[in-house]
């Protein structure tokens, strides 16, 4: 069933910071270089062995089997003052191949990325709702349309599908203004088997705003915060929260942001209906405005301008009392917010929100800095690609040490 975080979904591994010289450790560390190289960029191997603890040897070792499989490949050497040249190693753009689908209220999509994270390819389905018969439909057409535009060598490459959706989907039916009835299949719905079942690589499954803060982690900057309280605003917003440079899911749904309650007109309200686009689309659609654009992409929203306005000040207000509260449980060092809106959009609603949250009393509680997400639109998707690199190529982010 959906409505739990699955068991097969990437988990946050029990590694050391520092690596292993026990041959038994090979896979973990294994993991670390590839997870330093990802984070800090090409390094050479003295810098690994120094940043890790690990062997000289060992890291050649280590060097050797990821170059030989295709994992890594050499730059160009860099000659210092005296000695050889250091050969710093990079990730091969083709070392692997990842499919991320994105299960959303008003739409579905496949993305295919390489092993760098870049969207090579991609397919979108809008929707009034999202069924499992019609997600899976379009997850085997598509997934064949993907996969076929690959190599066959590059197809061998492929190590697995990560799905992003909401759990609890048919708690949401009055709320995307459909009958319980319509989305009452999600109950037993288990698209992850389904999926799994039609191909030949392991599929995960996660909440989807968690996947877009882990896609922040996976792909974010190396300098990006330890911890931080990360706001996904799309047809609802959600959210996730990361401690020690690592996603933290709890028992599969934590960091969903979107029932907190904030003061709003009329009441006590949750954030998801201050703070959600399907506020906005709903005071365009009574404007008489065509909203179907909102879901096909973020580029050309030309919407009136006072409604958008409004609606982004109303927003960010609610983000703000969501932050106050948050920010009394964890000494959370930034807020981000990202979402399915234009980049110009957000600035404004990062800014907005940090104007409202000077207007808090903070006394006894560190204000975090406020934000934007650096992923953009594709975060869900993205994140939810990033599930199988993080299982088979990853070491949890808390693992590895922080740049000095």
């Amino acid at each position: 069933m959906q409505h739990q975080a699955d068991s097969s979904a990437a988990p946050a591994e029990a590694s050391a910071i520092r690596g292993s010289n026990q041959s038994g450790m090979r896979a973990h560390n294994e993991r670390l270089v590839l997870s330093l190289i990802r984070q800090r960029g090409p390094m050479a191997k003295a810098e690994i062995a120094r940043v890790s603890g690990l062997s000289a040897q060992t890291v050649s070792v280590i060097m050797r089997a990821l170059e030989a499989e295709g994992l890594l490949i050499k730059g160009d050497p860099v000659r210092g003052k005296v000695g050889q040249p250091s050969v710093p190693m990079r990730l091969a753009v083709d070392g692997a191949y990842f499919l991320g689908l994105k299960v959303g209220r008003r739409s579905v999509e496949l993305i295919l990325t390489d092993f760098l994270g870049q969207v090579l390819h991609r397919a979108m389905r809008t929707h009034s709702h999202p069924t499992p018969k019609a997600t899976v439909a379009f997850a085997r057409e598509k997934i064949a349309e993907l996969t076929a535009r690959l190599t066959p060598g590059q197809r061998r490459r492929i190590a697995g599908l990560g799905i992003a959706m909401p759990f609890f989907l048919w708690d949401w039916a009055q709320h995307i203004g459909v009958p319980d009835e319509e989305m009452a299949g999600w109950r037993s719905a288990d698209i992850r088997g389904d999926i799994a079942d039609m191909v030949n690589f392991p599929v995960f499954l996660q909440n989807d705003a968690s996947a877009a803060c882990g896609a922040e982690v996976v792909f974010g900057p190396a300098d990006r915060p330890r911890d931080f309280l990360y706001f996904y605003v799309g047809y609802f917003i959600g959210g996730g929260v990361v401690l020690n440079g690592a996603l933290f899911t709890g028992r599969g749904n934590a960091g969903a942001l979107g029932p907190l309650p904030v003061p709003a007109p009329g009441g006590i309200h949750q954030l998801i209906e201050v703070a959600s686009l399907s506020v906005l689309e709903a005071r365009l659609a009574a404007s008489g405005a065509d909203t179907a654009r909102l879901w096909t992409g973020t580029d050309g929203w030309d919407f009136d301008a006072a409604i958008v306005s409004d609606w982004i000040d109303s927003a960010a207000a609610g983000l703000a009392f969501a932050v106050t509260a948050a920010c009394a449980l964890i000494d959370f060092e930034a807020v981000l917010i990202d979402g399915w809106i234009p980049a110009d959009l957000r600035a404004r609603l990062v800014a907005a929100t940090d104007r409202h949250l000077d207007g808090h009393t903070l006394t006894g509680l560190q204000r975090p800095a406020v934000q934007p997400g650096t992923i953009g639109a594709d975060a869900r998707a993205l994140g939810a690609a990033g599930l199988p690199l993080s299982e088979r190529f990853l070491v949890d982010q808390s693992g590895i040490v922080k740049p000095a």
